[in-house]
């Protein structure tokens, strides 16, 4: 016990001492003798020692840096938004990216409505980001920045597979009924996150669940477009459409020895567009009536919606994935939907053979039919090969 007294002593000198030390100011003159310096400064040891013996036999421990200096709690920190630093262009059509924060920087590529960009950085009224393949500065009065609801709103949440075979099911448990299959890298729309451990997507055959185990989750915004890829995208629509002008004069004359002899199929159609096109929408819709086969190829013994477009593809040269994200990136993109195009949606994909109708392997229920209008849901894309 003496021994123990002696160390909290010891240490309630170096305490005191320190804090007497820390705490009085320091002066060029002083009014107080030197001489009477230490007495004052025994009798603060003589207290801090009291109380230091008194806090030990307590029981409770006293650290120095407690005594000089108590921290504040730290409040754990927000976890940061995925929509956090994210702009999102609003514009009548497009503003342009520029290599320098001026106007006299350079265009490097356009942003166009909607589209959304990483902010990197600020420079006076200038944002640097990237979104794509560019990297540059837009104006920030033509962007609007961290509003995750415009944000959400012009994005699309996606759940991609990552099993062979990934059943949808009916409600978010494994005892419900199977809604769909869906294949391995198919990219599902998100409808709801809601539920701990499922995720609602958007299928053919409607929505249903699937075990977040199985899926990786993102977000798809439209991005920029860079001055390499705007001249390349308007040097292949225009060779396209030139191709497709010379086609239609070749098939003028068919066309017209058709209408002449009054011939007609009741599953075909004509409609404004390449020859080609129409050749592969007429071609596809005579297969109308048979089976929905999951991962099946056969235009006759039975197909799913992407192996359904690509044998129809197949016979006209066209060597197409078995896939219906894949096939989101095929041919190019267009906004005017005409016979032959490939229509895409979340998990699913059709042809349009025109008048607001396309041909499609749609359920095992209903297998390979018709289904109008086009937009009975959302579509995601517009691909055009002829």
């Amino acid at each position: 016990m003496n021994q123990n007294r002696r160390i909290l002593r010891a240490t309630a000198c170096c305490m005191a001492a320190v804090m007497a030390l820390g705490s009085a100011p320091v002066k060029a003159e002083t009014s107080m003798p030197i001489a009477g310096a230490p007495a004052m400064m025994s009798i603060a040891v003589e207290d801090a020692m009291n109380a230091t013996f008194e806090t030990a036999s307590a029981g409770i421990s006293l650290n120095l840096a407690d005594i000089v200096s108590a921290p504040a709690s730290d409040e754990a920190a927000e976890p940061k938004s995925e929509y956090a630093d994210i702009a999102i262009a609003q514009v009548d059509n497009y503003v342009n990216v520029r290599d320098a924060a001026g106007e006299e920087g350079n265009v490097v590529g356009k942003l166009y409505n909607n589209s959304a960009a990483t902010v990197e950085a600020t420079e006076g009224d200038w944002y640097k980001i990237t979104s794509g393949n560019v990297t540059g500065y837009v104006k920030s009065e033509f962007v609007v920045r961290d509003n995750e609801e415009l944000a959400k709103q012009v994005s699309r949440r996606v759940a991609t597979v990552h099993t062979e075979t990934l059943f949808v099911r009916t409600e978010p448990t494994t005892e419900s009924d199977v809604l769909g299959m869906v294949p391995d890298l198919e990219e599902l729309t998100v409808t709801d996150e809601s539920v701990d451990g499922w995720t609602k997507v958007s299928i053919e055959e409607g929505e249903g669940y699937v075990s977040n185990d199985y899926v990786n989750k993102s977000i798809e915004f439209v991005t920029a477009e860079s001055k390499e890829e705007e001249e390349a995208r308007l040097a292949k629509e225009e060779a396209e459409r030139k191709a497709a002008a010379e086609a239609a004069e070749k098939a003028s004359a068919s066309k017209s020895k058709g209408k002449s002899s009054g011939s007609s199929s009741a599953g075909k159609v004509s409609s404004p567009g390449s020859s080609t096109g129409n050749a592969v929408a007429n071609y596809a819709c005579q297969f109308v009536g048979n089976p929905y086969v999951y991962g099946g190829t056969s235009l006759t013994n039975g197909a799913d919606c992407s192996g359904f477009v690509m044998s129809v593809y197949a016979a006209f040269g066209v060597g197409l994935p078995h896939s219906s994200a894949a096939m989101c990136g095929v041919g190019y993109g267009v906004s005017d939907m005409q016979p032959g195009d490939i229509i895409c949606y979340s998990g699913h994909v059709a042809i349009y053979v025109g008048n607001n109708t396309i041909v499609h392997a749609s359920t095992p229920e209903s297998g390979i039919k018709y289904t109008s209008p086009v937009n009975y849901k959302p579509i995601l894309a517009i691909r055009r090969i002829f």
